[in-house]
């Protein structure tokens, strides 16, 4: 007994001079912060880019630690709205909870730089076009004096394609001009030349506008902010961009002060497989709005009902000033919920479209539900009318919108096999055209009543058939 109680304190006291385990080191900039930084905020955050400042350095993330630590912390930054573990996106920048308390910790303790040898080398950043030369390139005709004082500027510039036929697009790349001011980008086709007149009737380049293109008709096409990174489509998968169509490219210009210029170039890369699957965009809107004066927590649902089974590759909310949140879920019609995005807190300078990672598989008959939500009191901060007044749908500032924007594909659709979206043979319907083509006497893409029964009475003569009187 004597002898046990004897070794037991014997390795009590050869514990008590083991030495204290180490505490967990402390966060440093080279070991710890600089990773988060360059995987998460260099893209804006360095030399001539849209981030007011650069966070490439120590010294430059020094001086901002406080500003950072608190920036992620109430997750202003990086920007993205999407509420998160819904679903999975492309280009998703948020930081973790354990990013965030390193962060926090780092500034705390008065943003130590650590080991040199632990740095990673800074990003490095392509200077031209992400994915290589583009095989068009397209810009106004002239750039853009942006003033230096005021409230933001959404621009719109119109370009002509001159396109002699449809052509399909595998991805649309952007290059601002000036980095400092181009906060984001939306480019919309437009067949109808309403952009053109708008263009023509302002002394300045292009034609100011706020939220959309200002043109009824006009199509989204692709949209770009800071971070996004340009991804071709799946092979056999385009976007159209119909014959004659003019881009209306919207620039989302922040100001700094001072007078500035710019010249944003986009770039088409033209499909270089046969097309199989044309990429659509519906628009699910509820133009019915009508928001009175101190209505903190306004409130529309909508739904739509998917008319065919169709793969759904991104979606894209837009509102205006007041909105407050939105949500678009989906309802299978099995009965199985399948969340699409949720911005629990919007703000509309900072829209996004969410491309999903695992594109979203809706049978016919789905129901597609948006609800948003907007805040009309003179507690809202953003609320552009002092006092409020009641908002209904439109273009302008003090206007409001309820959109979901959905980029998807028609799973019927194989439009190398000559099946269009909806069943059509467009070979047939090729041949069809092709046959009507001679008695076109005008040539204006249709036939008149002349030219019908022109028509009309050669194929009668040619198949030996007389329509039923």
């Amino acid at each position: 007994m004597n002898r046990s109680v004897f070794l037991l304190a014997a390795l009590v006291s050869l514990a008590s001079l083991a030495p204290a385990a180490q505490a967990k080191a402390a966060p440093t900039f080279t070991k710890d912060i600089a990773p988060i930084l360059f995987a998460h905020c260099a893209a804006c955050h360095r030399p001539g880019e849209v981030g007011p400042f650069s966070l490439l350095t120590y010294e430059e993330a020094r001086k901002r630690a406080k500003t950072v630590g608190a920036a992620v912390e109430k997750r202003l930054m990086p920007p993205w709205k999407a509420a998160p573990d819904l679903v999975a996106y492309h280009d998703n920048p948020r930081l973790s909870d354990g990013q965030i308390a390193l962060i926090k910790e780092w500034a705390a303790n008065g943003a130590p730089e650590g080991n040199r040898a632990d740095l990673l080398p800074a990003p490095k950043f392509t200077a031209g076009w992400t994915l290589g030369e583009p095989d068009l390139v397209l810009q106004a005709d002239r750039e853009f004096t942006l003033e230096a004082e005021g409230r933001d500027v959404y621009q719109c510039f119109v370009i002509p394609t001159k396109f002699a036929e449809d052509r399909f697009i595998s991805v649309m790349e952007v290059r601002p001009g000036n980095r400092r001011v181009v906060h984001h980008v939306v480019a919309f086709t437009d067949t109808t030349g309403k952009g053109r007149e708008r263009d023509e009737a302002t002394p300045e380049t292009g034609y100011r506008t706020f939220g959309g293109p200002g043109v009824p008709g006009a199509q989204w096409l692709e949209g770009w902010a800071p971070g996004k990174n340009p991804r071709h489509l799946p092979a056999g998968h385009g976007l159209l961009v119909p014959k004659g169509a003019d881009i209306i490219l919207q620039v989302h210009y922040n100001k700094t002060g001072k007078v500035e210029t710019d010249h944003t170039k986009i770039g088409f890369h033209f499909c270089k497989q046969p097309v199989d699957k044309r990429v659509r965009v519906h628009t699910h809107a509820f133009p019915g709005l009508n928001i009175q004066p101190g209505d903190a927590n306004y409130a529309v649902t909508n739904s739509y009902t998917v008319p065919a089974n169709v793969t759904v590759l991104a979606v894209w909310p837009h509102m205006h000033l007041i909105g407050r949140a939105m949500t678009v879920e989906a309802t299978l019609p099995n009965g199985n919920k399948q969340p699409m995005v949720t911005v629990p807190d919007w703000d509309f300078n900072w829209q996004f479209g969410y491309h999903f990672k695992e594109p979203l598989k809706f049978p016919g008959g789905t129901k597609i539900q948006l609800t948003a939500h907007y805040d009309n009191s003179k507690n809202n901060p953003a609320n552009p009318s002092r006092p409020p007044k009641a908002v209904r749908w439109g273009e302008q500032t003090t206007d409001e919108m309820c959109i979901a924007f959905y980029a998807y594909t028609v799973d019927t659709e194989h439009l190398t096999q000559g099946i269009a979206a909806g069943g059509m043979n467009r070979g047939r319907d090729r041949e069809a055209i092709q046959a009507l083509k001679p008695f076109d006497k005008d040539g204006d893409g249709k036939l008149n009543d002349a030219e019908r029964a022109e028509a009309v009475k050669a194929f009668q003569e040619r198949f030996g058939s007389k329509q039923k009187k």
